[in-house]
């Protein structure tokens, strides 16, 4: 009764304002709601059709939309720079995937009942479109609510609702062809602001995609991580569907000698794991498991191994003991691993046999003091000689010289007996 009382100004209102055709009256029938067609997927469900994807251009902008944790995020290129919760379609009016793009935007919308084209409502706190909308595909659109309670849920009749201060900042952001991707993903892997490895498991609120170990770790092996998270812990979150995250750990690449290698090293637990066998493989080194002792054997050593769902790893602190090899982490989120080098002997240099220097001439030496002997020792007595004062050489042999002329001489029995003659 009321909205016929003022049908006449709001007639005023809504030509002097933008008017937008939505999708939705708060839980109630949806203004230009139309059903798009729907088609059979393999498991028999009734999701709708997906168009093919627009090509995005390094920097340019692109809103995603994954209807199964209602999020809608913002890129710049493959960098997500904003992340919104939005509520989207019931699951009897479920929002359409595909790839759209923005197509018109405008402020303050007018909502218009579909059911009584002269019933409106002007943009205000009454206007179940908010102060924004931004429309992707026909009816459907993004904008703004005046039930934020409902943002995380899905209660629409298909439209993108966000909370106000969201979606005026969206609509400041991004222009008209801006690509629109709107997807359904239960399983969602992605990289926490510190580079752990996330991943998370939600409920399948339209019956559209079963969730298995095999795809799960299909989505985990796209982060090198698929080996740090077991069968079981995986199953386990399956059954939960609760959209909790799990974190697994830091993955980065590895340069060996030089060369990329397609493993990956994981940091979990504050330690940092190497692919061994990949390693092996690289180096052409064989590679041994000791079951028992749970060891990694090669020619150079042995060291601690773990077995991770069929693979090999080893701690990076034992790459020089097991492969010989010395790494280190890099600030580009690479390992860089080289292999040691045994130091080499320094080469000996040949012997020159001829002289460097001009031949020295020896100089004489101070004689050590001796005791001097008679001429003839086996007749006289031994005599003890005073010692002299050290001289030179030349010097000490002079002094001898005249020493011994000082010395009585022997006298032959023959020459005693003529001078006997001789005396008187």
């Amino acid at each position: 009764m009321w909205k016929r009382v003022f049908i006449g100004w709001l007639g005023l209102l809504m030509m002097a304002s933008s008017s937008a055709l939505a999708a939705e009256q708060g839980q109630t029938g949806g203004v230009g709601y139309q059903e798009p067609p729907a088609v059979q997927n393999a498991e028999g469900t009734g999701a709708p059709e997906q168009y093919a994807p627009q090509e995005v251009q390094s920097g340019q902008q692109k809103i995603v939309i994954n209807l199964a944790n209602c999020s809608l995020s913002l890129y710049e290129g493959n960098t997500k720079v904003n992340l919104y919760p939005i509520a989207v379609g019931k699951v009897s009016t479920p929002t359409p995937v595909g790839y759209y793009s923005i197509r018109s935007k405008d402020v303050n919308p007018t909502w218009i009942d579909p059911q009584d084209p002269e019933f409106m409502i002007p943009a205000g706190e009454a206007n179940p479109l908010g102060y924004r909308w931004m429309e992707f595909n026909g009816n459907y659109g993004i904008h703004g609510t005046n039930r934020p309670d409902s943002i995380g849920h899905y209660v629409s009749n298909g439209c993108i609702r966000m909370h106000e201060e969201d979606v005026e900042a969206l609509f400041e952001k991004v222009e008209i062809d801006t690509p629109v991707e709107i997807t359904y993903n239960r399983v969602v892997v992605e990289k926490a602001p510190d580079d752990t490895v996330v991943y998370y498991i939600y409920p399948d609120n339209y019956g559209w995609q079963a969730v298995d170990v095999d795809m799960v770790n299909g989505w985990l092996k796209g982060y090198g991580v698929q080996n740090f998270e077991s069968d079981e812990a995986i199953l386990a979150k399956i059954d939960a569907s609760d959209g909790e995250p799990t974190y697994i750990g830091k993955a980065y690449g590895i340069v060996l000698n030089g060369k990329k290698i397609a493993a990956k090293a994981v940091l979990k637990d504050n330690i940092i794991y190497l692919p061994a066998r990949a390693i092996a493989d690289e180096l052409h080194v064989d590679l041994g498991w000791n079951n028992e002792g749970s060891t990694l054997v090669t020619d150079y050593g042995k060291v601690p191994g773990f077995l991770k769902k069929g693979d090999y790893y080893l701690e990076a602190v034992n790459s020089g003991k097991l492969f010989k090899l010395m790494g280190a982490l890099q600030s580009n989120n690479y390992y860089v691993l080289n292999t040691i080098k045994e130091p080499v002997a320094p080469a000996v240099p040949a012997v020159d046999q001829r002289p460097t220097h001009p031949p020295q001439v020896s100089q004489p030496q101070p004689a050590q003091p001796q005791t001097q002997q008679p001429a003839n020792t086996s007749q006289q007595p031994q005599q003890s000689v005073p010692q002299q004062p050290q001289q030179p050489a030349q010097q000490v042999q002079g002094s001898a010289a005249q020493h011994q002329q000082n010395q009585p001489q022997a006298v032959k029995p023959e020459q005693q007996s003529q001078q006997q003659a001789q005396q008187p």
